[in-house]
């Protein structure tokens, strides 16, 4: 490969990111590494330098990782997104690929995995961890079904940013400071979902999350 690969490392532990940067640093094809800890950050730093994949966590504060792939897709639709994750369900993978990310790898992959998916994304594929790969299709297959699976994925970004914190226990008040919103915001915000989920109380939402996998018991 001629050219280097720029990319924008995103993940709010300081120690993840130094662990990734220094093994992708070991290899002669990735260029200049830009790190940011949030979304709001990775956008600025994306219109700034432009690089050439952006490697992303899903799980962060501020904007979170979803919202932040549509913000970063508004900006430039060819962008090259790659997330890596600790989620290892199906839906977590299906829902980035739809936002508009290129690959999807899990944060308990080899590190060879990583550096293959990037140079995968960078070359203009797709990459999903293969322990995911055949679980995702069958996923995307239902989206618009009647389905729990199906039902989700009509949740917008932010909607699923804070069905996910309030499936995990967070009140409102909690989702409203970790997210930078309005209380008002989330409770609306609160109703659509349920209303979209066909549930009535937080119980069933939880329910709902553990039945696919979101959270665990």
């Amino acid at each position: 490969m001629s050219n280097k690969i720029d990319i924008l490392l995103v993940d709010d532990h300081a120690v993840v990111r130094t662990g990734y940067k220094t093994y992708l640093s070991l290899s002669n094809s990735i260029g200049k590494i830009y790190e940011a800890d949030r979304g709001e950050m990775a956008c600025q730093l994306f219109d700034l330098h432009k690089p050439d994949v952006i490697l992303l966590d899903l799980s962060m504060p501020g904007i979170g990782g979803f919202e932040t792939i549509k913000r970063l897709i508004n900006r430039d639709a060819n962008c090259k997104i790659l997330v890596f994750s600790v989620h290892n369900e199906p839906l977590y993978a299906t829902r980035a690929i739809k936002a508009g990310a290129k690959g999807y790898v899990t944060k308990n992959s080899m590190p060879e995995e990583l550096v293959n998916a990037v140079y995968k994304v960078y070359q203009g594929n797709t990459y999903v961890s293969s322990e995911l790969a055949q679980q995702i299709i069958a996923t995307m297959s239902s989206v618009h079904g009647d389905d729990a699976a199906g039902k989700i994925n009509l949740l917008s970004p932010r909607e699923f940013d804070i069905f996910s914190l309030l499936a995990n226990g967070y009140t409102t008040k909690q989702i409203a400071e970790q997210l930078h919103l309005a209380y008002k915001t989330v409770c609306n915000h609160g109703t659509s979902i349920r209303e979209k989920l066909g549930v009535t109380s937080v119980a069933e939402l939880t329910l709902l999350a553990m039945r696919e996998g979101i959270i665990k018991f």
